[in-house]
């Protein structure tokens, strides 16, 4: 294969090679496993809102570093609900999540498709992307500027090759869904089939597929995390399947990627379960007065809470919404801050458990001048 050459001849799938042998049906059976767990755990958490509005985030973050956009977690969840004021590099983040999202409501009204790849790319980018018409696209080295890699040209030629990947999802079912999903993520990344966003558009679509299998019940697996964390083997594999064939070991690279994100994002569910029950055990004994459950759920939603979360969720009116957050303010649980006019009440335990790869809940204390 010419690299600087368009890969017309890109295999169509199923891949001529035995995928199912032993080693990668037993670290099926372990990824299985691992997302049976993660399952059981979302359904654990007091508030479901916990993960909808943070776990996306994480990936977002993670996906989009990916492609060399960096931004930060607190930037992130800063600017959740007012993108528009956020850094290019924090804006297009947050439309990762807002593709995620848009892409898992899309699967209750069409199966995964080329159809969900165009909607999803088109939020990533901010623009209406469609399958590519024109030629030129081709992939480099980063470091050298080295072309690696020329997908195939020709819109009707890529529309077969997406047609032949949406077939191999849904109809080969005597292929383990996992590593159904590990070949069509190769498949799709190697088709190309967008002038920009097909690596993220690609990851987005990983999820879609665990949830489209029943093997999730939301699009919450870190899954991007795994891969920064191993950025070149992730390129490198890719590109020796197209080289060489190499599938076995690109199928085993996603299998331990679903595996090892899987109970690590099952420890971070349970960290942040633990948090939630420290935080109602410190609220209660600090302001009995001020506490309820649904008031500590609100502060959980989200590391960034506004006054109108608290009205929102009608636990008070405006003006008794901000004395229960200067309240916790008082006490240590969150931190005033302004963004412009308006008033933020960070929750920094919940941010730093958020943010850290470990998985260790900060204890509640008072502010040190308040400490006796």
């Amino acid at each position: 294969m010419d690299p600087q050459r368009p890969y017309n001849d890109l295999p169509l799938l199923p891949p001529a090679v035995e995928l199912e042998t032993r080693d990668l049906l037993k670290a099926c059976i372990e990824a299985h496993k691992a997302l049976a767990s993660l399952r059981q755990a979302t359904g654990h958490l007091p508030n479901p809102a916990v993960l909808i509005n943070t776990i996306p985030i994480l990936e977002a973050q993670a996906s989009s570093e990916i492609e060399n956009i960096v931004t930060t977690t607190d930037e992130l969840f800063r600017y959740a609900d007012h993108i528009e004021t956020a850094s290019p590099a924090t804006r297009e983040a947050l439309r990762y999540r807002s593709a995620l999202n848009e892409g898992f409501q899309a699967l209750s009204t069409r199966p995964l498709s080329t159809t969900t790849a165009e909607i999803v790319c088109s939020r990533i980018k901010n623009a209406r992307m469609q399958v590519r018409r024109i030629p030129g696209t081709a992939l480099g080295n980063q470091q050298t500027g080295e072309i690696i890699y020329t997908p195939p040209v020709g819109e009707a030629l890529l529309r077969d090759k997406l047609a032949n990947w949406e077939r191999f999802i849904h109809d080969a079912r005597d292929i383990d869904p996992l590593i159904r999903m590990a070949v069509a993520h190769y498949q799709f990344e190697a088709i190309h089939p967008f002038t920009d966003g097909n690596g993220r558009t690609g990851r987005v679509l990983n999820l879609l597929m665990l949830v489209e299998q029943d093997l999730l019940d939301q699009p919450v697996l870190y899954l991007s995390r795994y891969i920064i964390e191993r950025k070149a083997d992730y390129y490198r594999l890719l590109l020796e399947v197209t080289r060489d064939g190499a599938w076995t070991e690109w199928v085993a690279y996603m299998l331990d990627a679903v595996a090892d994100t899987a109970r690590w994002t099952s420890a971070k569910i349970d960290a942040i379960r633990r948090l939630h029950e420290d935080a109602c055990e410190w609220v209660r004994a600090q302001r009995p007065k001020v506490y309820t459950r649904e008031l500590v759920d609100v502060l959980f939603s989200q590391p960034y809470c506004r006054i109108h979360n608290v009205v929102e969720a009608g636990i008070a009116k405006r003006e008794t919404a901000a004395r229960y957050l200067r309240e916790l303010v008082d006490i240590g649980v969150l931190q005033e801050q302004r963004m412009g006019k308006e008033k933020l009440f960070l929750h920094p335990a919940y941010l730093r458990l958020l943010s850290d790869n470990a998985h260790a809940p900060q204890r509640y204390a008072l502010p040190q001048q308040d400490v006796q």
